[in-house]
């Protein structure tokens, strides 16, 4: 079970991401010490939303292609209704969801970053949440749908919009020190 601060946490984003739900996983996570690498689809930076309008750009250390399951203990997938959409259109995205749910290690979304656990086929029979407008979306896939804050199952984390990123950094945190979990499959 690594501790977070000897944690390696992969972001995946694509332009269009809620400006706080990839910034604020990002620092706080820096903050308790883990090592967080972002990956886009072309390596290159992407362009966050914030209310209504483009936001701050955020730097990639990596190509989604390039992401390798191994070298990381967690998957934070941050929403924004754009994001998402566009990454579940990206095949390397979608493969690598499934990687790393096939391989027990955690993954969080939240907003519309589900729709990522519906692409992958991984949501199936889990208790989650998400931007209600996608529950609907969420229920057809399959998932035990409920309105919370934050929904865990096995390891896999969703949380609803940015007013729920403090319980959704707190359980990455936790969930991470919990190491591995054995998944059934979706």
């Amino acid at each position: 079970m690594p501790s977070i601060d000897q944690s390696r946490i992969l972001i995946i984003s694509a332009n269009g991401f809620e400006q706080s739900e990839l910034m604020v996983p990002l620092e706080k996570l820096k903050q308790a010490g883990a090592t967080v690498h972002v990956a886009t689809p072309d390596g290159q930076p992407v362009k966050g939303w914030k209310d209504k309008n483009w936001g701050e750009s955020v730097n990639a250390d990596l190509k989604i292609s390039d992401a390798r399951v191994d070298q990381y203990d967690a998957l934070v997938i941050p929403g924004g209704q754009m994001n998402p959409d566009i990454l579940r259109t990206e095949q390397d995205a979608v493969s690598l969801v499934r990687k790393f749910a096939d391989s027990g290690k955690v993954i969080a979304a939240i907003c519309h970053g589900p729709w990522m656990l519906v692409e992958a086929g991984v949501i199936k029979g889990r208790e989650a949440t998400s931007y209600g407008s996608i529950k609907t979306d969420m229920v057809n896939a399959g998932a035990r749908w409920r309105d919370v804050e934050v929904a865990t199952d096995e390891g896999i984390i969703t949380s609803r919009s940015p007013k729920d990123l403090e319980a959704f950094v707190a359980k990455i945190i936790e969930e991470i020190g919990e190491g591995r979990h054995d998944r059934r499959a979706a």
